[in-house]
């Protein structure tokens, strides 16, 4: 369970840095409408959304693989 867990974690970080690098390259070169800041008012979602969700899934991703690994060795 633990190793689907940190695989599955790991490529949902993967996606949502990809993510997070395509909206900021959009945003710098004004394409995308997901800038941290539209005429003066904050914007709920921005690439740093993503950036965050990517570093919540890579620690979920390496807790759960240091979990896998741990139980294994008991073994």
């Amino acid at each position: 369970m633990e190793k689907s867990l940190a695989t599955a974690a790991y490529w949902i970080g993967i996606l949502s840095t990809v993510i997070a690098l395509v909206t900021r390259g959009l945003a710098l070169v004004g394409i995308f409408a997901f800038s941290p800041s539209v005429i003066g008012k904050a914007n709920p979602v921005s690439y740093r959304t993503f950036l965050e969700g990517a570093v919540l899934f890579f620690l979920m991703a390496i807790a759960s693989g240091i979990l896998a690994s741990s139980k294994e060795r008991k073994v």
